[in-house]
């Protein structure tokens, strides 16, 4: 008897579980300008409500729907959620082709590279460096970070030294150590400078 009624407990619940379930809004990719194919392919992914919202910020910002579906795509590679919409949005504002951004993607590593990688662009270094630093990043080769290329290039080493330095291979510790005595130089130099300038006048 207790297993009957337990069973029939179960019964009563299981349509109010389906009930609960968010029904999914598909509206805000259509306003956006998305194809109905392309949304069609989106709806066999079957998406949730803030994945949808991440497609609908990227196609504003005036992605395409292949871009846009190879990102998703990319996201459940690796079997979790697309979360890198507003990411990927800064990267291309920032520059990044579409190639580029993907290649991010598909080494799950948008919303991790997309600060420093930002950042790269903003230092007005060329394509190919920031290239070859990314590339090295999606890798999982040591690299620099780009306040440590910042702060090389506060001491006035050219970009190809630069590229010089990354590809090195230093681990972090060493980078740092490096930097620290390129620093400690250029300081040096500076303070010397002043001194002899100083008894001049």
């Amino acid at each position: 008897m207790r297993k009957t009624l337990l069973l029939l407990s179960l019964f009563l619940l299981l349509p109010s579980g389906c009930k609960n379930q968010p029904e999914i809004d598909y509206s805000s990719l259509d306003q956006a300008g998305m194809f109905s194919t392309t949304l069609n392919e989106i709806k066999k992914i079957k998406v949730s409500n803030a994945e949808i919202q991440q497609l609908a910020a990227l196609k504003r910002a005036g992605a395409g729907d292949d871009f846009c579906l190879a990102l998703l795509k990319a996201a459940r590679s690796h079997n979790h959620d697309f979360t890198s919409g507003d990411s990927a949005v800064a990267l291309s504002r920032a520059g990044y082709s579409d190639a580029q951004i993907l290649e991010m993607a598909q080494a799950d590593k948008v919303d991790e590279l997309s600060d420093d990688a930002v950042m790269l662009k903003l230092m007005g270094l060329s394509n190919s460096t920031v290239q070859t630093v990314m590339q090295r990043r999606e890798q999982g080769l040591p690299t620099l970070t780009s306040e440590q290329i910042g702060r090389l290039k506060n001491t006035g080493m050219s970009e190809q030294k630069i590229l010089e330095f990354i590809n090195k291979g230093l681990s972090g510790p060493q980078a740092e150590s490096e930097i620290s005595k390129l620093e400690a130089e250029r300081d040096h130099s500076h303070t010397s400078f002043v001194r002899v300038h100083g008894r001049r006048r």
